[in-house]
């Protein structure tokens, strides 16, 4: 079996932040993306497994700052708008401050 998990983020002296997604899971229903309140998601097609696929992933927009796109979302260890409405479990964030 293929995985192909993306991790959209960065780490820096602040802690790591990431969101991460299972495009192979993702059905590209676009249900994270009506709970995003900061438009940081998009749905996109890419080449998984032999053949195009609809999937989310974050916007280009949003990729170098995404620490503080998500952060009115991930604070105190909250579970993420985005990844309670995947009914696949395809999107998660690891959200650690040093």
């Amino acid at each position: 079996m293929i995985f192909i998990i993306t991790y959209y983020g960065y780490s820096d002296g602040s802690g790591e932040y990431y969101v991460v997604i299972d495009s192979i899971k993702c059905t590209g229903c676009g249900k994270c993306l009506e709970k995003c309140t900061q438009s940081a998601l998009e749905i996109v097609t890419q080449f998984i497994d032999l053949e195009d696929k609809t999937v989310v992933a974050v916007n280009e927009k949003n990729r170098k700052k995404i620490k503080y796109a998500c952060s009115r979302c991930l604070y105190e260890g909250k579970t993420a708008p985005c990844s309670q409405a995947c009914e696949e479990n395809a999107i998660s964030t690891i959200w650690k401050t040093s």
